[in-house]
């Protein structure tokens, strides 16, 4: 690419967890606007479907665990430096927020070493999003004042210290990507003293018309939730303040197991 070209902007957007309402004025107007639309796996098809530029680009770049068909980074870099020669105003459209867990570190350098103007635009993130739609106050006064967004899979290392420090403290644990590895979590955390009478909750697909909430004190794990497996993407709440969602409920389980997110494998139309 020559030294000379002439770079469109880039937006780096948060589009929310799921609900296509939840989505910020100022990032839908950009959506409306964009010629190019980079986008997730896990963002709301609806967004796009129906608020869309008419004739403007959308490029999918989903990543989905254990799927060979998902994005790389490097490619998403190449892609959005590519676009950006092309195209005046690029969005590139993250589920959630766009700072939590979404790997922007990589695209902001990209950009940066391009000189290619951008802006960063927060959107409601899946644990806030997951909280409130299953009626969990995440800092409830008298229960917890504070909260940790965290990450475990199979390839984290925790020393014994963190998890001794986890298990026993009073802030309230979010756990993004980590159901798969559950029982291990859950675990470690009872080894390191964590109290049974805490409770853990699991939502699936929250904000979505599929969203499912599953609470159960740590004491009962081990008899109920045990080897099960949730639908994709989920967020683990664990704390005195997860057995708030039996008071404050107000969106009742779905009870389905279908995806509401489309696989990567499944391409994205541009829009007409």
């Amino acid at each position: 690419m020559s030294k000379n070209t002439t770079f469109g902007k880039v937006i780096l957007a948060g589009a929310g967890p799921g609900d296509p309402e939840l989505i910020t004025l100022k990032t839908l107007r950009y959506l409306q606007q964009a010629d190019v639309i980079i986008s997730d796996r896990l963002v709301s098809p609806e967004l796009i479907s129906q608020y869309a530029k008419p004739g403007a680009l959308v490029v999918p770049v989903g990543k989905q665990g254990g799927v060979a068909e998902s994005t790389s980074q490097e490619t998403i870099n190449q892609l959005i430096v590519e676009y950006a020669a092309q195209y005046p105003l690029v969005l590139r459209l993250k589920g959630g927020d766009v700072t939590f867990f979404s790997n922007v570190l990589d695209e902001l350098r990209t950009l940066v070493n391009h000189r290619i103007s951008y802006e960063l635009i927060p959107g409601v993130t899946a644990a806030s999003g997951a909280a409130a739609y299953a009626g969990i106050p995440l800092t409830a006064r008298g229960y917890s004042s504070a909260v940790r967004f965290l990450t475990y899979y199979r390839s984290v290392v925790c020393h014994e210290q963190s998890w001794k420090e986890l298990a026993t403290t009073d802030d309230t644990l979010v756990f993004y990507m980590s159901s798969e590895v559950l029982d291990s979590l859950v675990e470690k955390l009872l080894d390191h003293g964590i109290s049974g009478e805490k409770y853990l909750t699991v939502i699936e697909q929250a904000t979505t018309p599929y969203q499912n909430v599953h609470l159960f004190s740590l004491r009962e794990y081990e008899k109920k939730m045990r080897g099960l497996k949730f639908t994709s993407p989920t967020i683990v709440i664990i704390g005195r303040v997860a057995a708030l969602h039996e008071e404050f409920q107000w969106l009742e389980n779905s009870m389905a197991s279908t995806s509401y997110f489309k696989p990567v494998n499944e391409t994205v139309d541009q829009i007409a």
